[in-house]
């Protein structure tokens, strides 16, 4: 059974259009591509930053910030952070400046506009702390913690030794009580048997139990 093809609709504006390469989705519908674009990461955060970027740098082309796009993605998947390292410096700044302007509209506020001053710092010191995390984020990048995997042994009551390694279980089926096997090893000591031993004769003398109530002492 032969499926139909549709032809996309042209976009109104030309920087609208996105071209793409017929190799990628040679034998698909249009309905199977706009689905896998519409799923794409890169594509619909390449919509995101047009739409967030435009008042400020016009209307960027569709198929150019694709593209863009999947360059940065694809330098990050050879081992190259250079844009994030530049993105988090570059953000650090900017808020370092938010955080300036801020304060010192707050300082002009400062004595007569109380609750306008107290807005004005409350934002610059918002500012500051989200540049401190940047910059915690960008020194993460450059210099990663190592990560420590310490193998634990603790001493339980009873010669009982519980060995808490990671990613270590026993086999299926296998459920043998190491406790019991090291007190059977250690120093002649055995576990009881449970053997019924001989009757003693002492405080052998007790009072029979009435029928109904207890005998009186």
């Amino acid at each position: 059974m032969s499926m139909a093809k549709k032809s996309p609709t042209p976009a109104s504006n030309p920087k609208d259009a996105l071209r793409i390469r017929e190799s990628d989705y040679a034998g698909k519908t249009v309905d199977r591509m706009e689905a896998e674009l519409a799923q794409s990461p890169v594509y619909a955060n390449a919509q995101t930053a047009r739409t967030f970027s435009r008042g400020t740098f016009g209307v960027s082309g569709l198929t150019e910030s694709v593209e863009a796009l999947r360059d940065k993605v694809e330098r990050v998947r050879t081992g190259s952070l250079s844009d994030a390292e530049a993105m988090l410096v570059s953000q650090a700044t900017a808020l370092d400046a938010i955080f300036t302007e801020m304060a010192r509209r707050s300082a002009l506020n400062m004595g007569e506009y109380l609750n306008s001053a107290d807005t004005y710092m409350r934002l610059a010191l918002r500012a500051q702390s989200q540049c401190r995390t940047t910059l915690e984020a960008l020194a993460e990048i450059k210099n990663p913690r190592a990560v420590a995997f310490v193998k634990q042994a603790n001493i339980a009551h009873g010669h009982q030794q519980v060995n808490n390694g990671l990613g270590e279980s026993p086999a299926h089926g296998n459920h043998s009580i190491q406790s019991n096997e090291l007190l059977e090893a250690q120093h002649g000591n055995h576990l009881d048997s449970c053997t019924a031993g001989a009757a003693i004769g002492a405080n052998s003398e007790l009072a029979t139990v009435g029928q109904i109530n207890r005998a009186t002492d």
